[in-house]
């Protein structure tokens, strides 16, 4: 099978004079704290986590007074949304969006990431660490790192069996998988604490973690079947469990797939690697909120500490630089974005039904 990982080397000398990505993001940042846009916004974080805390328990509340009722799976969905939006929180946390303190933010992430939601933050933090430095680079990038997914056409060359047919149509069937990411988030997370494996921390921390989990899980459980009979209460779980999976998916996909991939070895400056491999998503405040600033992809990688109102206020400075520089600043709608990973995802598992690399996959690696 041919391959498409090729260095990326600029196509022609830079001109006389001309400033990289990585000199002129310092003009970039000078802009940003001129604008008064690193400065945090605890206030509304508060908020958000006060709303999200009266709405959990609304929905508990109307779980218990439903009973025996199926419609307490409807509190269920509600109580998956929720879950998504407290990850959302750990998320920021961990990249000191919050409080001004670090150690303010890890204690806020991990009680909300770890006792709220049921993820290990440590295990989140070295994933999504290693994330941003090279996304969308290959075998640096734990997120295009093959599991059930192929997010290379190599990788989908090289499955078999059951695997193998899956990928052929990965892209249809991307959707419905996300209904089980939410139980891969958890099994995932709990083997981390449990092995110490892609963990950032001390075992001391992996402890405090292991007792949040088994505190969150132990609750959670006792709070479904100590009011919901035995089969209503597990189809709470599933469909808690199962919106959750899909929201998450749902917010972080859209950020990266099908956007170009980097080859492993290649050099590439700073602002370049974070704008060209992200894609944000058009919309108003709602958008905002419902993807947790996710959708200000390019802003959120190049100022990762950057609290989530102040994005959208750094989007046309962005733009300007991207002008600037002749660097491509990529934007959809939502339900567009979505199409384009599903189409994506099954360019990428044509690799799985021919020996040849697929030329429109191979057409967005930088080289």
């Amino acid at each position: 099978m041919a391959t498409s990982s090729t260095l990326y080397r600029p196509t022609s000398p830079r001109p006389a004079g001309a400033r990289s990505g990585t000199s002129t993001y310092k003009d970039l940042l000078q802009q940003v704290k001129d604008a008064g846009l690193l400065r945090r916004r605890t206030g509304f974080y508060w908020t958000v986590f006060a709303v999200l805390v009266a709405v959990g328990a609304i929905a508990f509340t109307v779980t218990a007074f439903l009973g025996h009722s199926w419609f307490a799976l409807i509190p269920a969905g509600v109580l998956g949304v929720v879950f998504t939006q407290f990850a959302f929180l750990s998320h920021e946390a961990a990249h000191r969006q919050i409080f001004a303190s670090n150690r303010w933010n890890d204690h806020a992430g991990r009680f909300v990431g770890v006792f709220l939601v049921g993820m290990s933050y440590s295990w989140w933090m070295n994933k999504h660490t290693r994330h941003h430095g090279n996304p969308n680079t290959i075998g640096k990038d734990p997120d295009i790192a093959q599991d059930t997914v192929s997010f290379i056409e190599e990788d989908a060359a090289k499955r078999t069996g059951i695997l193998r047919l899956l990928t052929r149509v990965q892209g249809w069937a991307f959707f419905p998988l996300l209904t089980m990411e939410g139980i891969n988030l958890h099994w995932l997370s709990i083997r981390a604490v449990l092995t110490g494996e892609h963990v950032k921390g001390t075992s001391r921390g992996r402890a405090v973690e292991g007792v949040l989990l088994l505190a969150r899980f132990g609750l959670y459980f006792w709070a479904v079947f100590a009011f919901l009979p035995i089969g209503i209460g597990f189809a709470f779980i599933g469909v808690q469990v199962a919106v959750f999976g899909v929201m998450m998916g749902a917010s972080f996909a859209p950020n990266h797939k099908g956007m170009p991939v980097i080859a492993e070895n290649a050099r590439i400056d700073f602002f370049s690697r974070q704008v060209r491999t992200s894609r944000n998503i058009v919309g108003g405040r709602w958008v905002d909120h419902l993807l947790g600033g996710l959708n200000h992809q390019a802003e959120h990688h190049l100022f990762p500490s950057m609290a989530r109102p102040n994005l959208r206020r750094a989007k046309p400075l962005v733009q300007a630089h991207c002008r600037a520089l002749g660097i491509p600043y990529t934007e959809t709608t939502l339900l567009r974005s979505y199409g384009i990973v599903v189409a994506y995802l099954n360019r990428v598992g044509l690799a799985a039904r021919d020996p040849f690399a697929c030329p429109m996959v191979t057409s967005l690696r930088l080289h």
